[in-house]
C-alpha cells in the first residue's frame, strides 16, 4: 500500500432518476479511510449504505456516482475498467450486508460458499481452500468449524450466519471492510460477540473498517472517528470519544432521543426538529 489513506472520498454525490424527479441520495459527502474503524452513522434514508455501495461501484441504473475523487491505492475508481473493478471487489475491498439470511445461497453449503469466495481470486487446489475455510471459521470463533462447513445456511443461527459471511468476506485478505449494519438484526448478546470479533481481526490485520449504523451509543464504544449523515450530506465528523459532545445540532438531537435506562420514573423522549437548512449546508 502507498502512503497515505487507504480510500479518499472527495464530493461524493449519487442521485436516482425517478417518475417524480430527481432523488439526490447522496450529497457532497468527503473523508478519508486509514487503517481504522469509522463509523457512518444517521437515519434511515440518510445515504450511509448508498455511500458504501458506490465506493465499490454497486449502484446500478437508474443511479449515477459522480465525485471529484473516489481514489483507492492510487486507483480511480470510478473511471476503473469493470475488469479492475471485479478484481478490488472482494480481494481488497469487501462488503458484509446487513442480514445473512439474504446474502448466503440457501442451497449450497456454507463451506462451499466461503471456498468459492477464496477460489474466486486464485488458483489453489481444495485442499488448500477447505484449510483456509476452516481456519477462517475458526477465526469468527465457530465452535466445531467441520460440522458448519458442511451445514446448509438454514441449519445456522442468525448470529453464526452473520460470522459465516464474515469469514467469507476476510478469507481474501482484503485492505478494507464495509460492514452494512451487520449486528442489527441480533441480540445483544451475539452482537457484543460479533463485534469482538471484528475489532480483533481489524487490529491483527490492519484493515481499515467502515461500520455503517444507526446506534449511535454502538458506534461511541466501537469506532475511531465518527461521521454523521442527514439526507445524503455529512452534518458533523468527530472522534468516536467525544460524540457525547458534538455540537451540531443534528448530532445533539439524534444523542438526546436515545433512551436512558437510568433516568428514572416515566421520561418522555424528545421528537427530533430538522431544520431545513441542513439540506443545503453539510460539512
Amino acid at each position: 500500500m502507498t502512503e497515505g489513506p487507504l480510500l479518499a472520498v472527495e464530493d461524493l454525490h449519487v442521485d436516482f432518476a425517478t417518475p417524480k424527479g430527481l432523488v439526490e441520495a447522496v450529497r457532497g459527502v468527503s473523508f478519508s479511510l486509514g487503517r481504522e474503524k469509522l463509523g457512518i452513522v444517521g437515519e434511515s434514508g440518510s445515504g450511509k449504505s448508498v455511500t458504501g455501495r458506490a465506493i465499490l461501484r454497486l449502484v446500478r441504473p437508474p443511479g449515477r456516482v459522480r465525485a471529484d475523487r473516489l481514489e483507492f491505492d492510487g486507483i480511480d475508481l470510478l473511471s476503473a475498467s469493470e475488469r479492475v473493478m471485479r478484481d478490488i471487489r472482494g480481494e481488497r475491498i469487501s462488503m458484509v450486508m446487513q442480514d445473512p439470511k439474504f446474502s448466503l445461497n440457501p442451497v449450497i453449503t456454507v463451506g462451499r460458499q466461503i471456498a468459492e469466495a477464496y477460489r474466486i481470486h486464485g488458483k489453489v487446489s481444495r485442499r488448500e481452500t477447505k484449510r483456509k475455510a476452516l481456519e477462517m471459521l475458526k477465526a469468527v470463533r465457530i465452535r466445531d468449524p467441520e460440522r458448519v462447513y458442511h451445514a446448509y445456511p438454514h441449519e445456522v443461527s442468525g448470529g453464526m450466519g452473520q460470522r459465516i459471511m464474515i469469514a467469507m468476506m476476510l478469507i481474501p485478505d482484503p485492505d478494507i471492510l464495509i460492514a452494512d449494519e451487520p449486528t442489527s438484526a441480533l441480540d445483544v448478546t451475539v452482537q457484543l460477540q460479533v463485534l469482538a470479533i471484528l475489532d480483533d481481526l481489524v487490529t491483527q490485520r490492519g484493515l481499515g473498517l467502515i461500520f455503517i449504523s444507526h446506534d449511535l451509543s454502538l458506534v461511541a464504544s466501537f469506532c475511531d472517528r465518527v461521521l454523521i449523515m442527514y439526507a445524503g450530506r455529512v452534518m458533523e465528523i468527530c472522534n468516536a470519544k467525544e460524540l457525547a459532545q458534538a455540537r451540531h445540532p443534528y448530532t445533539r438531537g439524534l444523542l438526546n432521543c436515545l433512551p436512558q435506562v437510568d433516568a428514572g420514573g416515566r421520561v418522555e423522549l424528545p421528537v427530533l426538529d430538522r431544520d431545513p437548512a441542513w439540506l443545503e449546508h453539510g460539512l
